[in-house]
């Protein structure tokens, strides 16, 4: 993490001021969690060599790969997995009285995450979630070893969450990961800073939640939940409810996978 002066910096939107205490409380944080992010490893691994061939070609193989490798494992009628897996006190989208919930283990910072976020939950969305059939509950599984801004951006939208706004955070965070996924951390957080601005949170309540690190706890929780629960690279899902239990999804998988679980869950 870069020692440099931090009491201001200027983005494309104009300048924006922030003393240097105000990073003091997420730095402890991110430090101390550090150490229990490193057992795991994420979905996506960057090389050396990655500009040999297009990130969208690679993303389709392996997803192509996984798709492959889901349909030889998923059950032809009703599925018998029985995983009891705890949705927590963790933001929900959607109707929370659902008859589904798809229980996700994610990484602000894992592209992979971001793709499913941007290509695939929108389907989910339309089909399952905006009819009240399906809730998203979002758990954060910050992989810092190799996304070292995945944490603070973990707390941004838990602290935006405290405001009634976890979805537009949410949505901000992956949309525009490519904005701040190579910025230093401090440089991240002042935009973190800046997109709640954008979407009209109390910016004093904010900047002091994430200023220090309210929920690291929190967070640190999620990450041994989803150990427990086997989860080893991000993203991670578990689609059912506690009655018929959870079927398993890893990776991002296209929308036909996860219709092809939810539908069967829904009938069980």
């Amino acid at each position: 993490m870069s020692s440099k002066d931090f009491e201001s910096t200027e983005t494309n939107n104009g300048n924006i001021s922030v003393k240097k205490s105000t990073f003091n409380g997420l730095i402890i944080g991110l430090i101390a969690i550090t150490g229990i992010a490193m057992f795991f490893a994420g979905s996506y691994v960057v090389n050396s060599d990655s500009d040999k061939i297009s990130q969208e070609e690679l993303q389709d193989a392996i997803s192509k790969l996984e798709l492959k490798i889901l349909q030889n494992q998923l059950p032809t009628t009703q599925p018998t997995s029985q995983v009891k897996i705890s949705a927590d006190n963790d933001p929900i989208i959607g109707n929370p009285d659902a008859k589904i919930s798809i229980i996700e283990f994610s990484d602000f910072q894992c592209p992979f995450c971001a793709r499913f976020h941007i290509q695939t939950l929108p389907l989910i969305l339309e089909e399952y979630i905006d009819e009240g059939k399906v809730n998203l509950v979002f758990r954060d599984f910050p992989i810092q070893s190799i996304h070292p801004n995945a944490l603070p951006a973990s707390v941004a939208a838990e602290c935006a969450n405290e405001q009634g706004k976890f979805r537009e955070m949410h949505d901000k965070l992956f949309d525009n990961q490519n904005q701040w996924n190579r910025q230093q951390t401090a440089d991240a957080v002042l935009m973190f800073n800046q997109y709640a601005e954008e979407i009209k949170l109390d910016q004093a309540k904010f900047e002091s939640c994430l200023s220090n690190g309210k929920y690291i706890d929190e967070i640190k929780k999620d990450l041994e939940d989803g150990r427990d629960y086997g989860v080893s690279g991000t993203p991670g899902f578990f689609i059912g409810n506690d009655k018929i239990g959870y079927v398993e999804l890893k990776g991002a998988q296209p929308f036909d996978s996860f219709k092809k679980v939810i539908d069967a869950q829904l009938d069980a």
